[in-house]
């Protein structure tokens, strides 16, 4: 249904469509069959933007399986892109698939973009819901897609097709007012029948991994389980391993020879679950995949229906099952607060371009680095860094090629747009309620989230007749004490690395002398096993546990073990809760053996580091703040501090017991809150 109407309006009627299906219901078959025909009609080759280089590689090899000559420019490409400029003048080539990131690449602007766009008979554009600020994929290249509409060929209109398995009215409307242009929707059905749909609440992230290992024994066949953050992924794999269960853990972190080997894995069967984030997904075409089970709940509808929607798509039954923990709202709140950038960020940072762009000389402007920005405001560079790109595409600003520094343009501009900004926030967390009253419905499921998705479709809004709430059916929450021990052991096991910093902020080197040893945390900020006990005492109790330190010695002494091991203990001493960390330290440096030695002063006050959004903020905060008060011993040091969040507080207390005479000094944090919620 709706694919040969599809077909039909793209290459008869020449028209512009949006393409709103389920996942596995065909939507490549579309442009793919449209091509052929346009092709066979003497029209040039069809540009597809595509988002993810795994979607790219499956785009490909259907397209070669249908006799279509499919060709993809990406970064890793270059030494090929000369070879298909030429296939292209040659009208040897049926699709170019390129990535979104490919539109902000002048070379390919330049050299590329224009033979092909001369020509165009199709534009497709996959996963079109990355254009919308509604979206959970939002991708700010693709609103240069624009610029590609307007080096069109005047005269017969050039047919468009914007395909996507997820987008409710706003996302739809979106992303027309986006393209600029008017997209027909054609929506079909988004019930998935087969697709048996779960929740359970369970707070504990030690019992959601231990119903986890319990049921994955019992279901038949693949899947993927989806975690929120990178960290959860290696420790629900690494548990899930060490109960004897084929998983791998999925992300950006891990390099891209390694994604493709595990993807491959998956397609192969020879992985029981890949534990993933939502990195894994778009570029995955696995239609026999048994389950897909979410250990935290997604901040949208939206996100988890395109999640959920990769179980079987070609079997009779699938399982999507959804988990909902203590963290959840948390973690998603981190998401939605750090999604787009403040107003008033993006009135500093074009105020302080347009004061440092003043003409020099007739081709000449002074330009703004990362760095310099930095060192003016306070923000997270990821977050500068995607909010110069927004301002480039708009035409506010300007990049000097492929250097990291801009300049203001000479558009006018009439200051950020605050209704949007605030439509954008309030929308999300719609949203976010969504989801809660999804895990807590007695309705079904399936008919809860189409309607959330504004599916029109009669089928929709009838009850499925599978999920948990129509059957009754439901999985029960483990209660095996000696497991939950155990899960809880494991949880507590995942110490943190602390990697020594290298460089000043101005990226000059710190001599070599001077650099710290790699240190450690006892765990992550906030997470399960030892995460809970380290909050309390931060946040409640005004002192830690001595739990604590028993696992920090324990720690110390037997798993790390510093070699040289330290002679003696210095702390970071704080002026807000001056015996926090001192007594900690002290009981520390008793267990181990060791003299603790009150060497360092604080000197004035300091914000906290955690409000410090970018490393030139977090070194200026901290420099000049701590003195060494006596001299120190000569020997290998550990040096403590409750918290390690930008490592500039103890790389600069480091630096000056170096200089005062002390041996190495490793560093050690009860809790690591770096990056924590990449």
């Amino acid at each position: 249904p709706d694919q040969l109407e599809a077909i039909r309006m793209l290459v008869e009627q020449r028209q512009r469509v949006l393409l709103v299906q389920r996942t596995g219901w065909g939507k490549s078959a579309v442009y793919f069959i449209a091509t052929k025909m346009l092709r066979n009609r003497g029209a040039g080759p069809t540009l597809l933007v595509s988002p993810l280089l795994a979607l790219m590689r499956n785009q490909q090899e259907a397209a070669r399986r249908m006799g279509i000559v499919a060709e993809s420019v990406y970064h890793a490409n270059r030494q090929d892109w000369e070879e298909i400029e030429r296939k292209i003048e040659a009208d040897a080539v049926d699709i170019l698939l390129i990535s979104p990131e490919r539109l902000a690449n002048q070379q390919f602007t330049r050299e590329i973009l224009p033979q092909a766009v001369r020509h165009t008979g199709l534009l497709v554009i996959d996963e079109v819901h990355c254009i919308s600020d509604w979206g959970h994929d939002f991708r700010p290249d693709y609103r240069r897609i624009v610029d590609v509409l307007r080096y069109m060929p005047k005269g017969l209109p050039i047919p468009i097709l914007g395909s996507t398995a997820t987008a409710n009215k706003r996302v739809v409307d979106d992303v027309s007012e986006q393209l600029g242009v008017d997209l027909i929707p054609i929506r079909g059905s988004l019930a998935r029948p087969g697709l048996k749909l779960h929740a359970l609440k369970i707070p504990s992230q030690s019992k959601r991994m231990v119903w986890l290992a319990d049921e994955l024994s019992k279901l038949l066949g693949t899947g993927i389980i989806y975690c929120l953050t990178v960290d959860d992924t290696e420790r629900v794999a690494g548990y899930l391993t060490a109960r004897g269960i084929d998983a791998a853990a999925y992300s950006s972190r891990a390099d891209n020879d390694i994604r493709q080997e595990i993807e491959q894995r998956l397609m192969d069967n020879d992985l029981k679950a890949v534990i993933a984030t939502s990195a894994l997904g778009m570029g995955i075409d696995k239609p026999d995949l048994s389950f897909v089970i979410h250990f935290q709940s997604p901040s949208s509808p939206i996100a988890y229906y395109q999640q959920v929607g990769r179980a079987g798509r070609a079997l009779p039954e699938s399982l999507g099952i959804l988990l909902s923990g203590s963290e959840d709202e948390e973690i998603q709140n981190w998401f939605i607060d750090t999604a787009f950038p403040e107003p008033w960020l993006t009135e500093q940072v074009v105020r302080l371009l347009k004061e440092r762009s003043l003409v020099l000389g007739p081709d000449e402007r002074k330009w703004m680095s990362l760095h310099e920005l930095s060192l003016e405001v306070n923000v997270n560079t990821k977050a500068l860094e995607k909010l110069l790109k927004v301002l480039e595409i708009d035409g506010i600003v300007e990049k000097d090629g492929n250097r990291k520094r801009w300049t203001r343009s000479l558009r006018t501009w009439e200051g950020p747009d605050f209704e949007r900004a605030e439509a954008v926030t309030n929308l999300r967390r719609e949203e976010q309620q969504q989801m809660r009253d999804y895990i807590s419905t007695s309705q079904c499921r399936m008919q809860l989230l189409c309607s959330y998705l504004d599916s029109t479709s009669e089928t929709d809004a009838q009850p499925c007749g599978i999920c948990d709430n129509c059957t009754g059916q439901r999985f029960s929450i483990p209660e095996d004490s000696e497991l939950l021990r155990e899960a809880e052991d494991f949880l507590r096991s995942f110490t943190q690395e602390i990697s020594p910093r290298k460089q000043w902020p101005d990226k000059s080197r710190i001599p070599e002398e001077f650099v710290l040893e790699t240190g450690c945390a006892l765990a992550r900020w906030g997470n399960s096993g030892w995460g809970v006990l380290i909050r309390q005492g931060k946040q409640e109790d005004g002192r830690f546990d001595t739990r604590l330190v028993e696992a920090a010695a324990e720690l110390i002494a037997n798993k790390w073990q510093p070699d040289p091991p330290p002679q003696w203990l210095a702390f970071v001493p704080s002026l807000r809760h001056p015996e926090l960390v001192g007594t900690f330290a002290r009981q520390l440096a008793e267990m181990l053996g060791i003299s603790c030695e009150d060497v360092i002063q604080k000197t004035r006050e300091t914000d906290t580091q955690k409000h410090m959004q970018n490393t030139a903020q977090q070194y200026r905060n901290i420099w000049d703040a701590f003195q060494i008060s006596r001299q120190v011993p000569a020997g290998p040091v550990l040096l403590v501090d409750d918290i390690v969040d930008s490592r500039w507080t103890l790389t600069i207390i480091g630096w000056l017991l170096r200089q005062a005479g002390s041996g190495p000094v490793y560093p050690f944090a009860l809790a690591d809150a770096q990056n924590r919620q990449s």
